[in-house]
């Protein structure tokens, strides 16, 4: 059968090596995963609590409404409920706004080193992707964002996808930036504002501002949210999404009504309202944040200051050499050449002494492998 060239030269989505993976090559017992911004504190206890108890009525199919679920967020976000939906993971979500709201040819823009699941789903769905340069601080370029939509009207640019914060930079976009960029493009009719917040829940800059903020304001926007990061839910895979009450509709008719199972609607529901296992979510990430930028500082590493729960570092070396030096310790990073970035890896926040051992790890690698 014949394969479109696009899907032919596709550069696929590649997540994080396995620890169970890495356990077989390596002839490794111990090995520390820190690779895919997982929660390193694992499920919310309340989540957990109630999948238990909901695991005897699993001969059921679920909710095709998420109604339960959609009602807690609708009270916990204070948005009307009418407004959200769920996906398996905001990957889904991505992916069927792009076959939604654009046909063949028409255009995504974004920014470079964003999210690689926009590209993946702009091309797998026959669309031109569009990405302007990042600022010299490494953020998003809300400026030559729009200017690029507005100089372009014969790209039919559809959806415009803003990574806030950005992974797998970990940079944002603030308040002031957020507001220009309303003025602009806000209100539009032929174009959706996607703000994509998975690391909502870690952002501590002062000039943090939440798209949520907006709802109800501006009426082309919408707001993506996972649950895989702070909540610590990746294994369940469900995602949120908040927009118009005309975008829900049109997305609840194309998305499968089971699209999200059971256990995962009711984890997720418990976990929203774990406000302690959140503060814990975020305290350990913090500190180890702060560990990793000493500790790079001390190794004389560039680094980004992230608003996530990771770091993305310069290694001044050809990182997959060092990637592969590190897994032979048990030591999963994640490289990042797929996003035009040879010499730079990722590194996730894990507990205390994960933390500890990769940066040990890293320090007698730095020795073992020449500077490129």
């Amino acid at each position: 059968m014949k394969v479109s060239p696009e899907i032919l030269n596709m550069t696929p989505y590649r997540p994080g090596k396995p620890i169970s993976e890495t356990q077989r090559e390596y002839g490794l017992k111990t090995v520390y995963k820190l690779a895919s911004n997982e929660n390193p504190l694992g499920p919310s206890p309340k989540a957990l609590a109630a999948v238990r108890e909901a695991l005897a009525h699993q001969h059921f199919y679920p909710d095709p409404s998420a109604y339960e679920l959609l009602s807690v967020l609708s009270r916990v976000w204070n948005v009307p409920r009418e407004c959200l939906s769920i996906g398996n993971g905001s990957d889904e979500i991505i992916d069927l706004l792009t076959r939604i709201y654009c046909e063949a040819h028409d255009s995504v823009l974004t920014s470079k080193a964003a999210f690689q699941a926009y590209q993946v789903s702009s091309v797998a769905n026959r669309l031109k992707l569009r990405e302007t340069a990042l600022t010299k601080d490494w953020r998003f370029d809300l400026e030559a964002i729009a200017d690029d939509f507005l100089s372009h009207p014969e790209q039919k640019i559809r959806l415009i996808f803003i990574a806030n914060p950005n992974n797998p930079t970990g940079t944002h976009v603030t308040k002031s930036e957020m507001d220009k960029f309303f003025q602009r493009l806000g209100g539009r009719d032929d174009v959706l504002l996607v703000f994509d917040e998975a690391y909502n829940e870690f952002a501590r800059a002062k000039d943090y501002a939440s798209a949520m903020d907006y709802v109800g304001k501006v009426s082309n926007l919408v707001v993506l949210r996972t649950f895989s990061k702070a909540y610590g839910l990746a294994g369940f895979r469900v995602g949120a999404l908040v927009a118009p009450k005309e975008v829900v509709e049109i997305y609840n008719r194309v998305r499968k009504p089971f699209n999200v199972n059971d256990l995962a609607q009711i984890a997720a529901a418990a976990a929203v309202e774990d406000t302690d296992f959140i503060r814990d979510s975020q305290k350990i990430t913090w500190e180890g944040l702060d560990y990793f930028s000493k500790e790079l500082d001390r190794l004389g590493l560039k680094h980004l200051p992230s608003q996530g729960n990771f770091v993305l570092f310069d290694t001044e070396r050809d990182a997959l050499k060092v990637y592969e030096a590190l897994l032979r310790r048990g030591i999963i990073m994640r490289p990042v050449v797929n996003y035009g970035l040879p010499k730079h890896l990722r590194l996730s926040v894990g507990r205390p002494e994960e933390n500890i051992a990769a940066i040990k790890a890293l320090e007698e690698v730095l020795a073992e492998v020449p500077k490129s």
